[in-house]
């Protein structure tokens, strides 16, 4: 099969669909691979690597699109991006719909067939190809929290393990999936005053059991969050549905009682976000403030550290990648049923019943398509 990798383009995302490392697995299997010029700049990879590898250099985005049979990326296909899609061809990359009716509508539009890394599952129900970037993003959720909170940056002008005799930042981390414990893993290292909210009793008994007294873990309701946010220095918005619109836990009517200067991060901005007052953010201007409360939405974070976040992904997306070019979609499809919760539109049609309700589009079975 024919693979092409293109450069990302969305808003200081240095990402990359394919290391040097799995370009030269591809091809050793018997793949070709095209990537764009300079797309492995981000994570410190030049054209003669992905050459070495095995690779063609392609100069243009176009000529990716034009020629590759399956299109590998980071993030969702931008408008530009998904005005070269064709019908038939294979989309393997993040795509959150749920939020994004204008995206859904151009690649059903298109005829591709759009497989996304957040629906992909696993025999224990987890999200193997989400887990990378979750753990990513959580850990960084603090770091960017962190760094808000300083006072040049307009936050309360509070340490978040605080020094002896100063009481340290207190951290409320909404949800205890993959995002959530990799934030408090950071928030307790950094001696932060750490509170989990979760609703999942196996879930809470194991981070009771991880944490110990490092961290308080208490059953999430309205009430024990409204209550909680009103003395948060930083709140972390860390809930999943999987393939769904985020629930909006933090209401506008929440934020006059929240301390001025404290901070917001909404890691689940890319399924629109788990606080009223959410908006999509870019790492070029990350924060705004509402009723003196500051809110970190940006939509692409694990960007930030790129080289990290793409050999984590890689790590974990490759193997889907090689069987998809050794079968053909439909075969490996037909042949891992986890994969295939994965295929969200296929040749005009919605597949993923969650993106469907969000947006009010008519789905079919993933099996139809096959």
């Amino acid at each position: 099969m024919l693979i092409g990798v293109p450069k990302e383009i969305k808003n200081h995302e240095y990402r990359v669909g394919l290391t040097p490392e799995s370009v030269a697995e591809l091809v050793y299997s018997g793949h070709e691979v095209i990537v764009e010029t300079k797309a492995g700049a981000g994570i410190g990879a030049t054209d003669e690597d992905y050459v070495q590898a095995g690779a063609k250099i392609e100069v243009t985005a176009k000529a990716i699109f034009d020629k590759a049979e399956m299109i590998i990326k980071v993030k969702e296909p931008q408008a530009v991006e998904r005005a070269m899609l064709r019908p038939g061809q294979i989309l393997y990359t993040y795509l959150h719909l749920a939020p994004d009716p204008e995206q859904t509508k151009d690649l059903m539009k298109s005829g591709a067939i759009c497989i996304a890394y957040e629906t992909v599952t696993d025999a224990d129900g987890g999200l193997p190809l989400l887990k990378p970037m979750s753990q990513v993003a959580g850990r960084l959720s603090i770091q960017v929290g962190a760094a808000a909170l300083q006072k040049n940056a307009g936050g309360r002008g509070v340490l978040l393990g605080g020094v002896p005799g100063v009481a340290p930042a207190k951290v409320v981390i909404i949800g205890g999936g993959d995002v959530g414990f990799n934030a408090a893993q950071m928030a307790v290292g950094m001696q932060a005053d750490v509170t989990i909210l979760e609703r999942s009793s196996e879930v809470m008994e194991k981070l009771s059991n991880h944490f110990g007294p490092s961290a308080k873990v208490i059953r999430s309701t309205p009430a024990v969050l409204a209550s909680l946010v009103q003395e948060a220095d930083m709140v972390i918005g860390a809930v999943l549905i999987p393939g769904a619109a985020a629930p909006k836990l933090i209401t506008r009517d929440m934020l006059p009682s929240m301390m001025d200067g404290s901070v917001l991060v909404d890691v689940a901005i890319d399924q629109g976000g788990c606080f009223e007052t959410s908006k999509a953010t870019t790492h070029a201007d990350p924060t705004y403030v509402v009723d003196g409360v500051i809110h970190y939405c940006v939509a692409n974070m694990p960007g930030a550290v790129a080289r990290t976040s793409t050999y984590a992904l890689n790590a974990a997306t490759l193997r889907h990648a090689k069987n998809i070019a050794v079968k053909g979609w439909k075969a490996a499809l037909k042949a891992d049923p986890y994969l295939l919760d994965g295929l969200n539109v296929c040749e005009g049609k919605l597949t993923y019943a969650a993106v469907g309700e969000a947006l009010g589009i008519e789905t079919v079975s993933p099996e139809s398509c096959l």
